[in-house]
């Protein structure tokens, strides 16, 4: 072979591997950005399966939670099945689960049907999530091209409940709520032919299911979600449910069972949830971290498409479209992320995201009904977009890094469960806080309009209506607070526990 053949062939290979890479990049990000964005997709929908399917209000939240629930729940299984019976296969299986569920959900036609095809859909999800993850740590070289994909992952991950909020706006204004469910459908079966194609298979590794571990740790995490799940008031007008039967013996089921849980792990030989995993220091923190930026980054999408659209009375559609430019600031700040994490380093760039998050966040407290757009809520949501764009990108580099290959798996759906949790726990948290306030100001209207003595039917009717308005802006301002308080504890935990090394940060994985 002559020099100049050598010369040619190499670029030539080269580049058809930044190809392979860059199709298998696209592969892991839209399956990511689809199970993420069903966690919001369907809420914007819900009145209108509410119509069609005859739900009751109660009934209407396990169109939610049972996916919620799922995909919280099963997660850590999810990643393990990947590193025992290969993070390629378990990823197909996930995303057929999830493509068939989507599927049936849009064909239902009783409320059964529908929460029956959103729970598999959960199952599907927490099986897709973890395995995209592992399979960037095993299919990119570290440095800059793992990095990069690192960074497009909590792109997708940021941007799943702005996106599925917009998406979900379009689709039932303009379709019909069943598109919330059918858009999958295309895209799944689209990944999953792809899939073969662009991704490596990893070898099944050695090993044994941990079946008490799997069930104490699975069951406990989904009763934990579901305990905080039922206690979040589901909307305006409803209180907190803390005291009922059903969510102390939920949370005190979910104790009980991660208490064993954490006792089996630890005398296990093949664990479910290797506990050295937890012995590391910055990635301990970066999992708490995660977890309370889920708590926050859910209870700020709910409560400001309500204050949206119950104070502002904006559409479905116009609501979701508020989301853009935050959408738009969480992608440019990750890819700036996932370059500058390596020259600043994590705990910088998480301290740095946790403060203009929490900024953000307390900007968009000083909300008013009689407010716009462009001044009230446009310049905090951009800044609350840059910030997740700079947390998430680190976030998951710190909680993958030094991982061996064999547990990236396991690793990757701590740092999602940490994600859902802490969502459950945002709607759960936020909104007592939020409806509390709600009632006590709307509790106080009502005793001062009674004291300024009778009215009009019209003009009493407008007052409470105001009064209304004026206690949903003051339940919502409080709940922004308790969201900024609760990132700064973040911003606290990562200047305390995160010390990972700057040349760590490629993800390299410990042989």
């Amino acid at each position: 072979m002559s020099a100049t053949q050598f010369t040619t062939r190499v670029p030539t290979a080269e580049a058809a591997g930044r190809r392979r890479l860059g199709l298998a990049l696209a592969v892991i990000a839209t399956a990511q950005l689809m199970v993420v964005l069903d966690t919001a997709i369907v809420n914007v929908a819900l009145p209108h399966i509410q119509n069609a399917l005859g739900f009751s209000g109660a009934g209407l939240e396990w169109v939610v939670n049972g996916y919620a629930i799922t995909f919280g729940g099963l997660t850590l299984l999810g990643g393990r099945t990947g590193d025992l019976l290969g993070r390629r296969t378990m990823f197909m299986v996930g995303l057929l689960l999830f493509t068939a569920a989507s599927l049936a959900g849009g064909l239902a036609t009783s409320q059964g049907w529908l929460v029956a095809a959103r729970v598999v859909q959960g199952t599907g999800a927490a099986i897709v999530a973890p395995t995209a993850l592992a399979l960037i740590t095993t299919s990119f070289p570290e440095g800059k091209p793992r990095n990069r994909a690192m960074g497009v992952y909590a792109a997708m991950s940021a941007l799943g409940g702005a996106v599925g909020l917009i998406a979900g706006g379009l689709l039932t204004s303009y379709v019909s709520w069943r598109w919330v469910l059918f858009v999958n459908v295309p895209i799944g079966v689209a990944v999953m032919l792809a899939a073969p194609r662009v991704l490596g298979a990893s070898r099944r590794q050695r090993g044994r299911f941990d079946l008490p571990g799997s069930i104490t740790g699975t069951v406990g995490v989904a009763a934990l979600v579901y305990g905080l799940s039922s206690a979040a008031p589901g909307g305006p007008g409803d209180q907190s449910h803390w005291g009922d039967a059903k969510v102390v013996a939920a949370l005190a089921a979910a104790g009980m069972l991660l208490t064993a849980f954490a006792i089996i792990e630890a005398r296990s030989r093949n664990p479910l949830l290797p506990l050295r995993l937890l012995a590391d220091r910055s990635r301990s923190g970066a999992n708490l971290a995660m977890l309370l930026v889920g708590t926050a980054l859910f209870g700020t999408f709910f409560f400001l498409t309500l204050f949206l659209q119950e104070v502002w009375g904006y559409s479905a559609l116009r609501a979701g479209l508020a989301y853009l430019p935050m959408t738009a600031a969480i992608g440019v700040t990750s890819g700036l992320s996932a370059r500058l994490v390596p020259r600043a380093g994590a705990r910088t760039m998480l301290a740095a995201g946790s403060a203009t998050f929490a900024g953000g966040l307390y900007w968009l407290s000083r909300l008013s009904e009689h407010g716009s757009y462009v001044h009230t809520v446009l310049a905090p949501t951009v800044l609350i977009g840059a910030g997740l764009g700079m947390l998430f990108v680190p976030i998951t580099l710190v909680a993958m890094a030094k991982v061996a290959d064999k547990e990236s798996g396991v690793a990757a759906s701590l740092r999602n469960a940490g994600q859902q949790v802490g969502g459950s726990v945002g709607l759960a948290v936020l909104g007592s806080v939020v409806w509390t306030v709600v009632a006590d100001n709307a509790r106080t209207a009502r005793h001062q309009a009674a004291a300024a003595g009778r009215q009009t039917a019209a003009a009493s009717h407008g007052a409470a209506t105001a009064a209304y308005h004026q206690a949903l802006v003051a339940g919502f301002s409080r709940g922004f607070d308790v969201a900024a308080g609760i990132v700064l504890v973040a911003l606290a935990i990562t200047l305390v526990m995160i010390r990972i090394r700057k040349a760590d940060l490629a993800g390299a994985n410990a042989h």
